[in-house]
C-alpha cells in the first residue's frame, strides 16, 4: 500500500459498513418491496449485522486479500437488496452496483471531511459529524434516486443494463482506490490530502454516471412504451375498422337474400330449387353464428374474428364465461383477445391442410384468478429475437401484438406464458379477480 497514506489508511470498518447499509437503506426505501414495514425492518437490521461482521472479518485479512475483502462485502449488499426488493437477481444486482459506489462516495467524503476538519475532535462529536454526513448524503441521494426510479416502480433492466452498471461500478471503484495500492502509476498520487480528493472526486463521477446510465435506460423504455401504446391504439382501430366491415357484409348479405328468395319463389324445379337453397345455406353459414358470452364487448371480438378466420379457412370454437373480464377496459379487451385470436389465426392458417388448421379459446375462473387460454395449431416454427416471440410477417407494425398483450395484461396485475410445444401454440394470461389498472 500507498506509504504516503500512513496518516490516515483505511476509512475505519464499520464507518464503511453502515455507508454500505445506508446506501441499500436508500434504494428499499424508493424501490418496490417484496415485504411489508416489519419484515423490511427485520431484513434491516440483519443486513446491518451482517455486513458489520463482514468489514470486522475483511479487517483482519492481509492486504493482499483487500479486494476479495471488499467483494464479500458487496455480496452481503446484493442479498439484502434481493431479498428486500420485489425484484429478479439482474434487477438487485443492478441496484447493489448503485448502491455500492454510493457507499464509496458517502464514506470517502465524510473521511477526506474527518481527516481535515475534525481529526482532533472528541468522540463524540465526531460520531455525531458522521451521523449528520451520512444521513444528508443519503437523503440527497434518495431525493434525486426517487426521480428516476420512481416511488414503488418494479425495477425493468436487462442484462445489458446490469452488465454496464457493473462495469462503471468496478471501474470507479479500482481508480478510485489505485493511489491506496500504490504510487507508481501515471494516475497514482503520492500525497495523502490529494489521495483523498481523488477518490471523492472519482466516485462522485462513478454516481453521476450511474445516474445518467439510469435516465437513459428510463427514456429508452418509455420510448418503447409510447411505441407500444401507439400500435396498440392503431390495433384498436383496425379491431372497429373489421367490425364495422362485417356489419356491412351483413347488410349486403341481407339484401341480396331478398333476390336469392324471388329467384327461389320463381324457381318451378324442385331439384334446382334444393341446390340452390344448399348454396345459400352455405353463403351465411358464418353470418348467423353471433358470439354470445356475457359480455358484449367480447361477443363483438370474437363474432367479427371467427368471421376473419372463416376467410382463412381457420375454424375457431370458444368456452367463455364473458362476465369474468367486465373488469378490463373496452379498449384493452380488445387489445388482448383480438391480438391473441390474430396471431393465433396467422399462426395456423400457414399449415397446409384446412382441417387442421384450429383455434380454441377458453376464458374461465380458477380459484381466485381469471384464466384466458388461446391455443392454435402452428408448423412448430417461432422466430424470436433473444428470449422474445416475434411476429414473422415484416414490415412496420408487425411484431407488436404480443407486446400489446403483455402490456395490456401486466396493466392489471396479471401474467403471460407461453407454450410452443408439439402441434399446438399456448397462449395463457392470468388475473387476478376484479383487479383494476395501474395507472
Amino acid at each position: 500500500m500507498n506509504d504516503a497514506v500512513d496518516i490516515a489508511t483505511d476509512i475505519p470498518r464499520h464507518l464503511t459498513a453502515v455507508a454500505e447499509w445506508g446506501a441499500c437503506l436508500v434504494y428499499i426505501v424508493i424501490a418496490r418491496r417484496r415485504f411489508g414495514v416489519i419484515g423490511t425492518i427485520l431484513l434491516a437490521v440483519a443486513g446491518l449485522g451482517a455486513l458489520l461482521a463482514t468489514q470486522a472479518w475483511a479487517g483482519s485479512l492481509p492486504l493482499s486479500l483487500w479486494i476479495p475483502g471488499m467483494l464479500a462485502a458487496a455480496a452481503v449488499m446484493f442479498g439484502l437488496l434481493l431479498a428486500s426488493l420485489e425484484a429478479t437477481a439482474v434487477g438487485a444486482g443492478y441496484v447493489a452496483a448503485r448502491a455500492f459506489v454510493l457507499a464509496e462516495l458517502t464514506a470517502s467524503l465524510y473521511w477526506q471531511l474527518d481527516r481535515f476538519y475534525a481529526a482532533d475532535l472528541e468522540p463524540l462529536l465526531q460520531t455525531l459529524l458522521w451521523l449528520s454526513m451520512y444521513a444528508v448524503v443519503f437523503a440527497f441521494a434518495w431525493w434525486i434516486e426517487r426521480t428516476t426510479f420512481g416511488r414503488g416502480q418494479q425495477l425493468r433492466v436487462g442484462g445489458r443494463e446490469l452488465t454496464g452498471a457493473i462495469a462503471i461500478t468496478v471501474a470507479t471503484f479500482a481508480i478510485s482506490n489505485l493511489s491506496f495500492i500504490s504510487a507508481n502509476t501515471p494516475f497514482s498520487s503520492r500525497f495523502g490530502t490529494e489521495i483523498f480528493y481523488i477518490r471523492t472526486l472519482v466516485d462522485l463521477a462513478g454516481f453521476i454516471a450511474l445516474y445518467v446510465q439510469h435516465r437513459v435506460h428510463n427514456e429508452a423504455v418509455m420510448r418503447r412504451d409510447a411505441d407500444a401504446m401507439q400500435h396498440l391504439l392503431r390495433s384498436q382501430h383496425e379491431q372497429y375498422e373489421l367490425t364495422r366491415r362485417s356489419i356491412d357484409e351483413v347488410n349486403r348479405k341481407y339484401h341480396d337474400m331478398k333476390h336469392h328468395l324471388d329467384a327461389l319463389r320463381a324457381e318451378q324445379d324442385a331439384t334446382a330449387r334444393g341446390r340452390m337453397v344448399d348454396e345459400l345455406e352455405d353463403s351465411i353459414r358464418g353470418y348467423g353464428a353471433v358470439v354470445h358470452t356475457g359480455n358484449h364487448v367480447l361477443d363483438a371480438v370474437l363474432t367479427a374474428k371467427r368471421a376473419y378466420a372463416a376467410e382463412h379457412d381457420v375454424q375457431v370454437s370458444y368456452v367463455a364465461d364473458g362476465a369474468l373480464l367486465e373488469f378490463l377496459r373496452p379498449l384493452d379487451l380488445t387489445a388482448i383477445v383480438g391480438n391473441a385470436i390474430d396471431n393465433a389465426v396467422e399462426a395456423a392458417s400457414r399449415l397446409p391442410s384446412r382441417d387442421a388448421r384450429l383455434v380454441r379459446l377458453a376464458l374461465f375462473a380458477q380459484d381466485d384468478f381469471v384464466m384466458l387460454r388461446v391455443e392454435n395449431t402452428f408448423d412448430g416454427t417461432v422466430d424470436r429475437e433473444g428470449e422474445r416471440i416475434v411476429s414473422r410477417k415484416r414490415g412496420e407494425g408487425h411484431g407488436y401484438g404480443l407486446r400489446n398483450i403483455e402490456t395490456a395484461t401486466t396493466a392489471y396485475g396479471g401474467t403471460v406464458s407461453i407454450d410452443a410445444g408439439g402441434e399446438w401454440f399456448s397462449l395463457r394470461l392470468l388475473f387476478p379477480r376484479g383487479a383494476r389498472r395501474a395507472g
